[in-house]
C-alpha cells in the first residue's frame, strides 16, 4: 500500500509534457461556468482503488472538467456516470455515482487507472504524451502483479497504450499483437485482459456500449479475477439500471 500510494503522489507532481501541463493549468484556471466555484485539481489523475485489487481497468485520460477537476479517475462527469453505475450494479462499487474525491466511495476488488494521467486537449494525448506516460502505468502494473488476475482496456486507444505496458511490465503479449474488440478475451500468462468499448457519451449516446454490454464484460473480467470469493455479491445483490 505503502508503495503505491507513493507512485501515486509522484504521478500528481509529474510535468514532463509541457503541452499537457499547460492545458490541464489553463482549464482549471478558466474554469466551466458550471463549476465557476470549484477549485480544480489541475494536475495529473492517479489510479482509483486497493492496492491488492486483483482487477484493473485501464481507460484513456482524465476528462478536463471531470478528473482533472475532481482529482480522482472517472469522477465528475458522464462516463464515470456510466462505469461506476454498472461496477454497483455487479457488486464492485460501493455506490453507483461518483461527484468527488471524498463522496465515500469504495471499490471492492478493482483498481482503476489511465495510460495518460494528464486531461489533453479534445481528449486526444499525442503518440509521444503516451509513450512519456507509460513508465507509470509499468510501475503501477509491477506493485499490483502480486494479486492481478484481470484487466479491462476502454477503448482502442488504451489498448494500443496497454500492451507494450504489459510486455514491459514481463507479461508475454502474442504477436503480432492482438486487435482491440469489444468483448476480445486475451491470456497473458495468468492474467486475463478483456477489451471493452469505452465509456464516453458518444459511445453511450448513440448505443455503441449499452449498460449491459458494459456490465458483461466487467462481469466476465470479475470472474476471471475470482472476485466472487471476495465480494459474493457480484450479479446478485440488486437489479441492473439500464437508465
Amino acid at each position: 500500500m505503502d508503495a503505491l500510494a507513493d507512485l501515486d503522489r509522484r504521478i500528481s507532481g509529474c510535468r514532463a509534457c509541457p503541452r499537457l501541463v499547460d492545458w490541464r493549468e489553463e482549464v482549471a484556471r478558466t474554469k466551466r461556468a458550471a463549476f465557476a466555484d470549484w477549485t480544480y485539481w489541475g494536475r495529473p489523475v492517479p489510479g482509483f482503488g486497493p492496492a491488492d485489487a486483483r482487477m484493473l481497468i485501464v481507460g484513456l485520460a482524465p476528462a478536463a472538467h471531470g478528473g482533472n477537476r475532481t482529482g480522482r479517475m472517472f469522477t465528475g462527469d458522464r462516463s464515470g456516470d456510466v462505469l461506476y453505475r454498472a461496477l454497483y450494479d455487479i457488486g464492485l462499487a460501493s455506490q453507483p455515482t461518483a461527484v468527488t474525491a471524498d463522496d465515500g466511495l469504495e471499490l471492492r476488488g478493482v483498481r482503476i487507472t489511465s495510460p495518460v494521467h494528464c486531461a489533453p486537449p479534445a481528449n486526444k494525448p499525442t503518440p509521444g504524451e503516451r509513450d512519456t506516460c507509460r513508465p507509470w502505468l509499468v510501475q503501477e502494473l509491477n506493485l499490483l502483479r502480486p494479486t492481478l488476475r484481470s484487466v479491462v482496456v476502454l477503448g482502442a486507444f488504451g489498448w494500443q497504450a496497454a500492451l507494450p505496458a504489459f510486455t514491459a511490465a514481463g507479461w508475454t503479449v502474442p504477436r503480432p499483437r492482438p486487435a482491440f474488440g469489444h468483448g476480445t478475451r486475451v491470456p497473458l500468462d495468468g492474467l486475463e485482459l478483456f477489451g471493452c468499448f469505452h465509456v464516453s457519451q458518444r459511445n453511450t449516446f448513440t448505443g455503441k456500449l449499452t449498460p449491459e454490454m458494459l456490465r458483461d464484460v466487467l462481469r466476465r473480467a470479475a470472474e476471471a479475477a475470482g472476485l466472487h470469493g471476495l465480494t459474493g455479491e457480484i450479479g446478485t445483490t440488486r437489479p441492473p439500471h439500464d437508465g
